[in-house]
């Protein structure tokens, strides 16, 4: 985190966005913020980002050789969205407030997009639904702008690309519970369809129920979009890629939230 010049008085604004920043870091251990504009040579929708674009992409080519360009193109894409979508859920459900998202400014690590900037200003403090309603076209439209500055670099179709979105925040939705203990499924439930209803794509995937040993439940993630990350490492599924059979899904599904649940002694 960036120091601050101690001859101004911090403002509230300079306050809740450092408490922000930490609340994130805090509840993930890995994102890490900073208070502050755009930099140079940094990613922030809207602005020139034509060469970091095309570096990040190269890089991205580079590093899995043997993948073929649709897997390129998504994992540029979803190296863009892991963080806005990580904040916009983590400031409704955690921090309790909003920020201005769309200020975000993002930087890379060798072939991922790791580390974030933004600007104090006001935070929109009022109920989940408003919360996640404003949050939600925040992300859409910062994902819409960010879609078409994948396409300068690469190609990318729009449905593929918008059901991975979905699958980012449900995703998020399914791992509140670590976020912020006493979500229950009821809650995780409503807060899927808010969400996605939000941000346009209602329909894109969904949870599903999974009845653990002891008699409690988990929800899990189920997705339409792929991360083709099977191009890169052949026969090799992500846990929930909806490539697999149900069954095999849901029984991978289950061992992961009975290991977890194991590791944290939940």
């Amino acid at each position: 985190m960036t120091t601050r010049n101690y001859l101004f008085a911090a403002s509230q604004d300079d306050v809740a966005l450092t408490r922000f920043i930490a609340t994130a870091a805090s509840v993930t251990g890995f994102l890490d913020g900073a208070p502050g504009g755009h930099l140079p040579g940094w990613y922030q929708p809207g602005q020139d980002n034509a060469a970091f674009l095309a570096d990040l992409h190269g890089r991205i080519v580079a590093g899995y050789p043997r993948a073929r360009r649709p897997f390129h193109a998504v994992r540029l894409w979803t190296n863009l969205l892991w963080q806005p979508a990580y904040l916009a859920a983590i400031a409704v459900h955690v921090h309790g407030a909003l920020p201005d998202l769309s200020g975000l400014s993002q930087s890379r690590q060798n072939l991922d997009i790791t580390g974030y900037r933004l600007p104090a200003g006001p935070q929109f403090r009022a109920s989940e639904e408003e919360m996640i309603a404003r949050a939600g076209k925040v992300l859409r439209a910062m994902a819409d702008t960010m879609l078409a500055e994948v396409n300068t670099v690469t190609s990318l179709k729009r449905l593929p690309a918008l059901r991975l979105l979905a699958d980012r925040m449900l995703g998020l939705v399914a791992s509140l519970p670590r976020f912020r203990p006493g979500t229950s499924i009821a809650d995780q439930y409503r807060y899927r369809a808010l969400w996605l209803d939000a941000m346009g794509l209602s329909g894109m995937g969904g949870l599903e129920t999974l009845d653990l040993p002891g008699g409690n439940q988990v929800a899990v993630i189920a997705r339409q979009g792929c991360c083709l990350d099977y191009l890169a490492m052949p026969e090799t599924y992500c846990v929930s890629c909806p490539r697999q059979d149900d069954v095999v899904r849901l029984q991978r599904q289950l061992e992961t939230a009975i290991a977890e649940m194991d590791e944290t002694g939940a």
